[in-house]
């Protein structure tokens, strides 16, 4: 029997590749002989670095950028010389992981650190960055980053901010980097958000990352007035408004082009090929909820299975999405800590590596005999 382990990261629990490690010993305690196959993935948030790495010989890289809130800050990146590729990761330096919970307000954070990023990754003359855009902590449109590669905005003189991109009376182009001009961009998306209004980028994620509701309206108007200043860009383009409107940001500023984060990474890893004559696939990530029909991992996954038949099973933290609804989109049946080990939230967090090992040793002895 051949089982591909494709997972993504448990948030704030452990990573895609220690989630596949945890799956694979509660599989070898219950089958050793079992073909294992292992596949960490990423859909455009934290360890997108990783998961390229893990299936493409590239380089680790370390430099020290702008945090979210105009600290220095340091980064990892790859490069992948051979493909004169780089690969950045948007919450490496303005992600929400990097701000106390007490000082989260999207009013005050920026992305310049990650137009640093790129300008690194420029300097290492490659030809096609690849930026994950997921778990940011800002909510400046990428005004921030496009500063940071030399865009001029009249009306503001520090690093932009959530809160200042309603000052902004001008924008001037002129003066960005000029090798923007001369690479591919492609920003791998989590969500397919379009900037503004209620399933925009503020009403639907500003309060993770600490906004009060006075505060969101006030985000909002700001990303509408930066849009009305680059009116060419559409602000309604699937993806426009994640990580807080970089997804258009990269557009306005970069002429960067949006993906499936999930779509973008499965064919990097050459997936199709992964998981030829496999007889299951296991998936998962820390929750699934609607959300996760948005541009998540586990469905892009299954998306893929689906069109060679391979079953396809969920193993969680903990979700809140209906059965049927997972059915529907091709996975089989979704087990989590939380509701299968009967296990309190904090606690699987916690002990997630543990416990994911147990819960796979559970589910897993109905399907392998």
């Amino acid at each position: 029997m051949k089982i591909v382990i494709a997972v993504d990261s448990f948030k704030d629990s452990m990573s895609a590749i220690a989630a596949t490690h945890a799956i694979k010993k509660g599989i070898s305690r219950i089958s050793p002989n079992t073909e294992i196959v292992f596949c960490p993935i990423a859909d455009g948030g934290e360890g997108t670095i990783d998961t390229f790495l893990a299936a493409i010989d590239g380089l680790r890289q370390h430099d020290y950028v702008t945090g979210p809130l105009g600290e220095s800050r340091k980064a990892n990146w790859a490069l992948f010389p051979d493909k004169k590729l780089a690969v950045i990761e948007l919450a490496q330096a303005a992600g929400l992981q990097l701000v106390p919970e007490i000082k989260r307000n999207p009013l005050n954070t920026t992305t310049f650190g990650v137009g640093e990023l790129i300008q690194i990754a420029l300097d290492a003359d490659v030809n096609r960055i690849v930026i994950g855009i997921g778990g940011s902590a800002t909510n400046d449109g990428g005004a921030g980053l496009a500063q940071a590669l030399g865009v001029q905005f009249d009306g503001v003189d520090s690093a932009i901010t959530g809160g200042t991109i309603q000052d902004i009376k001008s924008i001037d182009m002129t003066s960005i980097d000029s090798r923007i001009n001369t690479v591919q961009i492609d920003a791998a998306c989590d969500v397919k958000n379009v900037l503004t209004g209620h399933e925009g980028a503020t009403y639907v994620y500003a309060a993770q990352k600490g906004a009060t509701p006075e505060q969101i309206e006030i985000l909002d108007e700001g990303l509408k007035h930066l849009a009305s200043l680059m009116s060419e860009v559409d602000p309604n383009y699937p993806g426009a408004g994640a990580a807080g409107g970089v997804g258009w940001g990269l557009m306005a500023f970069c002429n960067a082009k949006l993906h499936k984060g999930i779509e973008l990474i499965l064919d990097a890893v050459n997936f199709s090929e992964v998981i030829h004559d496999a007889d299951l696939i296991i998936t998962g990530e820390g929750k699934m909820d609607n959300q996760s029909l948005q541009w998540k991992a586990p469905f892009g996954v299954a998306e893929y299975a689906l069109k060679k038949g391979i079953p396809v099973i969920a193993l969680c933290g903990d979700h809140t999405i209906d059965q049927l609804i997972i059915k529907k989109h091709g996975i089989q049946a979704c087990y989590s800590i939380c509701k299968d080990l009967n296990i309190p939230v904090k606690q699987a967090i916690m002990d997630g590596e543990n416990l994911l090992e147990k819960l796979t040793i559970k589910v897993l002895s109905r399907f392998i005999t």
